[in-house]
């Protein structure tokens, strides 16, 4: 994979034209920034850090260990696991992981209930059908919510992926999910990255996943 240098300066004028964006949606809500640095090496996440972000979601396994190892304990921002998530990886995230945004099977949620007791997650469903993207069909949600629960894992939300292509084509998706979160008392609804983020905070977004927006093209792995 090839390194593209990380400008905090660029990073920081990214940063105040994506609260623009959010700003003419809704200046009001509380909203988390989840800075994913996927794919950009431990500069992005410091960064990230220096323009105030305080969250940063990771996809692959071993680059959030390594990115997590290679910071400052002091500077530790609260890191999210984003991606599909393989069962046998569980046990060496846990000490890097503080949320798993992408929980979306039983196995899955015994697994960190065996290995993270009390852990706080996300269950994702699966807003597109596209099988790539995980997630759980909407219908079985709330079975999941409920197993969860009973696991001793701390629910938060829900998260899940847009259509790729038109915004748009995402908005009944996003207005599915949160309506479903409203209906299981879940406060949190992590929809919405850098294309399509006007739409999920329409919706009704609490928590956008961004990367190009804040570092620019991701590098090619």
């Amino acid at each position: 994979m090839t390194s593209i240098p990380i400008d905090p300066a660029e990073v920081a004028r990214r940063l105040d034209d994506l609260r623009a964006r959010i700003d003419r949606v809704d200046s009001v809500r509380d909203l988390t920034i989840v800075a994913v640095t996927k794919g950009f090496d431990i500069d992005a996440v410091s960064a990230a850090l220096q323009c105030g972000i305080t969250t940063v979601g990771e996809n692959y396994a071993q680059e959030m260990i390594a990115k997590v190892a290679a910071l400052d304990s002091e500077t530790r921002p609260e890191w999210h696991f984003l991606g599909r998530l393989q069962r046998n990886k569980v046990r060496s995230l846990v000490p890097a992981v503080d949320v798993w945004q992408s929980v979306d099977r039983v196995e899955l949620i015994d697994e960190i209930a065996k290995r993270a007791p009390g852990a706080h997650v996300f269950l994702q469903a699966n807003l597109s059908g596209e099988p790539q993207k995980g997630g759980a069909p909407l219908e079985e949600v709330p079975s999941l919510v409920d197993h969860a629960r009973s696991a001793g894992l701390l629910v938060e939300g829900l998260m899940g992926v847009g259509i790729e292509g038109s915004p748009e084509q995402s908005r009944p998706g996003f207005r599915a999910l949160v309506a479903l979160a409203d209906s299981l008392g879940l406060i949190h609804r992590s929809i919405g990255m850098s294309d399509d983020l006007e739409v999920a905070l329409q919706e009704g977004s609490t928590m956008i996943r961004v990367g190009s927006a804040l570092f620019g093209p991701r590098p090619i792995r």
